[in-house]
């Protein structure tokens, strides 16, 4: 199916490849294999940003969770932070995969940056990392005074299936109490199980994800012939809830030939209709994942709205 695809963005599509989920290891070692030549070819410069990789003690089923902080020289102090949780499906993704994105966040925010390398379905079904991202949260807000950070100001950004963890985290501290957030910045959202959007069905073959790699990460994620099912929990999709009252503001953004952008605009809908404070972005001619085409004017705009968003939402002074 032909769609107006922005033409910087046009131009690079025969190149970009489809993930299969199904091989999900095949598909990992692909992508390791992938990041570990592009590094080799281009060393990451982490200039003006500390580092620093660190295995926390997890919570309720009690698994350690890795994470990946970032922390630009010269950011105020005390900051804000944002708890940073990395797309993939639900079944891949790693804290490599986003390290430059989130040096780059480090820099330009001015906050710090928490990654978390949460664990993956299908080996580690829901709710597996919904507890790795509610873990390292409650240790970022424990730890904020050494960390030179204002626990009053504490945002989840996530990416697609990292958005829908960032959804459901923002609805689990609600219900159960925890550290407040003061902002959730969700990014193309992975947020219904269910799949009976308009755009599931119309982008169904576009790039890098497709409605097929959607159903594959749901299967995982809830195990095999759960998804739809009646009895899946909010946490899970946030989709399914019906009270989205009394939870933090958000962003949410979503692009034009997505199979997840009207699960994205619907949710950004029910956050409006309950009172939350929320701002929603279409960016044109955009597919699912797109960003990663940095020369596109297109994801230029986006990239630089985020910084914006984010300054604004932590109060940070810009850099």
């Amino acid at each position: 199916m032909s769609h107006a695809y922005d033409p910087e963005l046009a131009a690079v599509i025969p190149a970009l490849p489809v993930p299969d989920l199904s091989d999900i290891p095949a598909l990992r070692t692909l992508i390791d294999e992938r990041v570990a030549a592009a590094t080799a070819a281009r060393p990451v410069d982490t200039t003006g940003v500390e580092v620093r990789d660190l295995e926390l003690p997890g919570v309720r089923d009690a698994a350690p969770v890795k994470v990946r902080t970032y922390a630009a020289h010269d950011r105020p102090r005390p900051s804000g932070a944002i708890l940073e949780l990395h797309g993939g499906g639900y079944v891949i993704g790693s804290l490599a995969i986003t390290h430059d994105q989130n040096l780059r966040l480090a820099r330009e925010t001015g906050v710090l940056i928490v990654a978390v390398d949460y664990r993956l379905a299908p080996e580690h079904p829901y709710p597996a990392a919904l507890h790795d991202c509610h873990a390292a949260l409650c240790w970022l807000a424990e730890r904020a005074e050494a960390l030179a950070v204002d626990r009053e100001r504490i945002a989840v950004r996530g990416v697609s299936a990292g958005a829908g963890l960032a959804a459901a985290l923002a609805l689990l501290l609600r219900d159960e109490g925890g550290p407040a957030l003061c902002f959730q910045f969700l990014v193309t959202p992975a947020l219904d199980d269910r799949q009976r959007t308009e755009s599931v069905r119309r982008f169904g073959d576009t790039p890098l994800w497709t409605t097929q790699n959607a159903r594959d990460g749901w299967d995982a994620y809830l195990g095999a012939g759960r998804a739809g099912a009646g009895d899946v929990p909010v946490y899970a999709a946030p989709a399914r809830a019906t009270d989205l009252a009394g939870l933090p503001p958000a962003y949410v953004s979503v692009m034009e030939f997505d199979p997840l952008r009207d699960e994205g605009i619907a949710y950004a809908q029910q956050l409006l209709a309950a009172g939350v404070q929320v701002e929603l972005h279409l960016f044109p001619g955009t597919f699912h994942g797109s960003v990663s085409i940095a020369k596109a004017q297109v994801s230029q705009r986006e990239r630089a709205e985020e910084v914006a968003v984010l300054r604004r939402a932590l109060g940070d002074a810009p850099r």
